[in-house]
């Protein structure tokens, strides 16, 4: 591996190779960005550089990043996961621009134990609607058209709080909306009737009042007229949440999770989740059939005389 290259410019090139040449989302670049900010502190600290990195100096990073209690939670495995993977990418990139072999090429992020995702319940989904329309004011009109057009089309947070007026051209039509998913992959949703509701009444009556006179193109607006971000969004979806008593922790992607095993729960089709999901394998999708499995090992355990 090269030795005199400087970490932090072939950092740099790699970002701008993934953002430009491949398209990832900002999102993602943000995510990798971070990444590596991490192992560059890593490396300065241990006053190593590009040709020091084998699989010896991965363990030692790992260990580095999970610290001195040894106490690793299953989501920050997750994370470092992602930094050996996102890691590794930028040593190919380094070794394809040079002609060098990836001295890293095989080095494995570790296992990470399955967590089936957690779904709300129907009656849940309910109450957090109800929740959410507390209020008469243009929030509360927000708040709930947010949270049924995240359930009814099972999208991932970012590609809402992204939403702009012009996706909803088919929303009077063909009841569609248009979302663009991971690497500007754009996908048309179908859109129910309580939703397509929830969201015109904002549009009509909630969303002028909160922009005023800025020309914020964003569906979702916060109270100062510009568009939600991320973070507002799931301190919303907490929040009312909160208010709605449920007990489990409720995330937008809970919303997710739960547009996906109540669609397979009654009967739909696993491709076409996948579809509506816009996942890019239908592997991925799979592991919501297994919440499915449990939910009818668990009713048969409880139902069948001889399964007691």
């Amino acid at each position: 591996m090269v030795d005199n290259l400087d970490l932090s410019e072939a950092v740099k090139d790699y970002l701008s190779f993934a953002s430009i040449e491949k398209g990832l989302a900002k999102n993602t670049i943000a995510a990798y960005r971070l990444d590596l900010e991490k192992f560059m502190a890593f490396m300065a600290l241990e006053n190593k550089g590009i040709g020091d990195v084998d699989s010896n100096l991965m363990d030692e990073f790992l260990g580095w990043l999970r610290g001195a209690s040894g106490d690793v939670k299953r989501s920050t495995e997750s994370s470092n996961s992602r930094s050996i993977v996102v890691i590794r990418n930028l040593f190919k990139f380094i070794a394809t621009n040079n002609r060098q072999v990836n001295p890293i090429q095989s080095y494995s992020p570790p296992a990470i134990p399955k967590r089936l995702p957690k779904a709300l319940k129907i009656s849940e989904v309910i109450d957090l609607i109800e929740s959410a329309k507390l209020g008469d004011d243009s929030l509360a009109l927000r708040n709930t058209a947010l949270i049924e057009v995240l359930y009814a089309t099972g999208a991932r947070i970012s590609e809402i709080t992204e939403l702009e007026l012009s996706s909803l051209s088919q929303l009077d039509a063909n009841l569609t909306i248009k979302l663009l998913g991971k690497g500007s992959k754009e996908r048309i949703v179908p859109i129910g009737n309580f939703a397509r509701s929830s969201l015109e009444n904002y549009l009509t009556r909630g969303r002028p009042d909160l922009i005023g006179k800025r020309k914020c193109q964003k569906v979702f607006l916060n109270s100062r007229g510009d568009g939600l971000s991320r973070q507002s969004a799931w301190e919303i979806i907490s929040s009312v949440a909160e208010r709605a008593k449920i007990s489990t922790h409720v995330t937008p992607h809970s919303l997710r999770h739960s547009f996906a095993t109540h669609l397979l729960d009654g009967g739909a089709d696993i491709r076409v989740v996948q579809e509506l999901l816009g996942h890019a394998s239908v592997t991925t999708t799979q592991i919501y059939t297994l919440v499915t499995i449990d939910k009818l090992r668990e009713s048969y355990s409880s139902a069948h005389p001889r399964a007691r």
